[in-house]
């Protein structure tokens, strides 16, 4: 006897970002439904988006406020958070579906192991630090993908409407214990890295993470951030 899977639909905030998405949105073809929720794009994203078969949503910027927005959207009881230039490798949509029939995975979201798309020694580093925040902390980033059953995300209250480290809030408010990490990859752009050094934006994260932990506003730390 089969099982009919259950369906997904995957949110992916945008801002400028047509760059990397058609790699994004052709990395997830196994998706039962795509969003992609624009704040104001100036270049070519919302055109690429609708040409490439996602349901574009246009709200005001704010990655938070944009994530909010597709998930009271969406069709699917479960979701997929996603960012614009992260790839998921092939296999995602079987890791997915392995943690949606576990005995507890409604009552856990999950996340996707942390890659790099570069060779270098600092990006393997770099993976290393992440993965053991991860497991030590129990804090992945929004560049891992999120996917929750709704039913936990409502009962958490979602996505607040935050410029910056709408990830980590969320993520805080699940926990621990309802939290774990998938069997399959998001491969995020190391673009960022490369431009304000590797040294030198994961310093600028960890320092926005700190701020953030000791109850400085979201707000202040974009201005820090500069987003």
């Amino acid at each position: 006897m089969t099982t009919e899977r259950s369906r997904l639909s995957v949110v992916i905030p945008t801002l400028n970002a047509a760059d990397g998405l058609a790699a994004t949105l052709a990395a997830l073809d196994a998706a039962d439904e795509i969003i992609v929720v624009d704040g104001g794009s100036r270049d070519d994203t919302v055109a690429l988006a609708r040409k490439l078969g996602a349901r574009v949503i246009e709200t005001a910027p704010g990655r938070g406020g944009q994530l909010a927005a597709g998930a009271a959207a969406a069709a699917a009881d479960w979701l997929l958070f996603l960012h614009a230039d992260t790839v998921l490798e092939s296999g995602w949509r079987e890791a997915v579906e392995r943690h949606q029939s576990g005995p507890d995975g409604i009552e856990r979201a999950a996340c996707f192991g942390f890659a790099l798309d570069d060779d270098s020694a600092q990006a393997r580093r770099l993976e290393r630090w992440v993965a053991w925040r991860v497991a030590a902390l129990a804090l992945p980033y929004g560049d891992q993908g999120l996917l929750i059953h709704r039913a936990l995300y409502d009962r958490v209250s979602g996505y607040r409407p935050l410029p910056l480290m709408e990830d980590v809030d969320l993520v805080r408010r699940l926990g621990r214990r309802r939290l774990t990490v998938l069997d399959a990859r998001a491969v995020t752009s190391a673009r960022r890295w490369r431009q304000d050094g590797w040294l030198g934006r994961s310093a600028r994260n960890l320092l926005c993470l700190a701020l953030f932990h000791i109850g400085v506003p979201a707000e202040r730390i974009a201005r820090l951030y500069g987003r």
